[in-house]
């Protein structure tokens, strides 16, 4: 059985940032260039937001070597393993109905 990461829906990230964007372009028409900026500021935070959720988490990119050395044999890149302090605590149970869930 391969292993396979649970991150990396790019295809995911550009249909929902397209989606959103769009969505917000044909409620505001920018005309100004001062319009032009702030759907640009918006667009970067879509993109940023569903590039964390569905791409890559820059967290767990940042802090993998030293996740790795001080925890070995997980596997960071798997989605419940994603759950980092779930994780660096030791709890084994479903990290989405646990303690540091909202």
């Amino acid at each position: 059985m391969s292993e396979t990461s649970s991150y990396g829906l790019w295809s995911l990230v550009i249909i929902n940032s397209l989606f959103f964007i769009a969505f917000a372009f044909s409620f505001t028409r920018p005309r100004t260039s001062q319009d032009w900026r702030s759907l640009g500021a918006y667009s970067a935070f879509i993109l940023a937001l569903f590039t964390e959720m569905y791409g890559f988490p820059l967290t767990i990119y940042l802090l993998s070597g030293w996740l790795s050395s001080k925890f070995p044999g997980i596997d960071f890149f798997a989605h419940d393993s994603g759950h980092l302090l779930e994780v660096m605590f030791g709890w084994s149970s479903n990290p989405h109905f646990a303690r540091f869930t909202s």
